[in-house]
């Protein structure tokens, strides 16, 4: 694995060191560069907490991919720029799922050489924050998101976003991660018959201003002035999709377009 060829593919140009400005601008890069997205479960294609398989994925195959490999990835970077990264087990929306969703989100605490402040870094959870943010009670634009984070009285940190559609979280405690529990969130998330990766085909990207996710045939783009909806109509339609809002060349996933439309039947009742 290469830290220039990584540079490369989010087109990150700058001198690389362990401080503030290089954070935000590898931050920056790759959020705007590389997609979240679960194409290979939709495939059935085995997935791993491995950097290893995440770089020749994102990197070399210039795929995108869900926290595990994003903020693996991410983090092993920034620990090669000299960054003491700690990688951490996160509950996306814990208060409403419960003790199930422990471990089912990787983020990043990082911090810099000789800095007593912590910050948190994350690539993988769509694509909402555009830079670090200290770890600390806090809000902030990211446009079209607001976010930020709030201490929770059992002790979590809860990071939150809005782009106006509602409060979406996950809460953590700023703690090195227990690594068989991320292991084996990672493959219950993949294979488990009710988990919404293995439901629901999702692409999420974002550029400077806006955001676009898709998710089965419903296609959705944020941005100051609101949010705009459209729906797939055909496989074809869904390649070009991928293509040109996601950067993601993909052509197999035509196959999984009938169970896209049976997904959005089950949610929606049409076609």
């Amino acid at each position: 694995m290469q830290l220039a060829t990584y540079f490369e593919r989010i087109g990150f140009r700058d001198v690389a060191r362990p401080d503030l400005p290089t954070l935000r601008g590898v931050l920056r890069a790759h959020v705007l560069t590389v997609p979240f997205e679960n194409l290979d479960v939709q495939l059935g294609r085995p997935l791993t907490a491995d950097v290893g398989a995440a770089y020749d994925k994102i990197v070399n195959r210039r795929r995108g991919g869900w926290c595990y490999e994003q903020n693996g990835l991410f983090g092993w970077a920034l620990t090669e720029i000299g960054f003491d990264v700690t990688r951490v087990a996160a509950a996306v929306m814990r208060a409403e799922r419960g003790a199930i969703a422990e471990a089912n989100h990787l983020a990043l605490l990082v911090r810099m050489p000789g800095s007593g402040d912590t910050w948190l870094a994350d690539v993988g959870f769509g694509g909402s924050l555009l830079e670090p943010i200290r770890l600390g009670a806090c809000e902030h634009l990211h446009e079209p998101f607001r976010l930020g984070l709030r201490r929770l009285d059992d002790g979590h940190w809860q990071f939150w976003e809005n782009a106006g559609d509602g409060e979406f979280s996950y809460d953590f405690r700023p703690e090195r991660a227990d690594e068989d529990a991320l292991a084996r969130k990672c493959e219950f998330l993949q294979t488990d018959p009710e988990s919404s990766f293995v439901l629901n085909l999702i692409a999420q990207s974002r550029t400077p201003t806006r955001h676009s996710t898709l998710r089965g045939r419903v296609l959705t783009h944020y941005d100051s002035s609101g949010a705009t909806t459209s729906s797939l109509q055909s496989p074809d339609q869904l390649l070009q999709t991928l293509a040109g809002v996601f950067g993601l060349d993909v052509p197999e996933i035509a196959a999984c377009w009938p169970k896209v439309v049976t997904r959005h039947r089950e949610l929606f009742g049409e076609g």
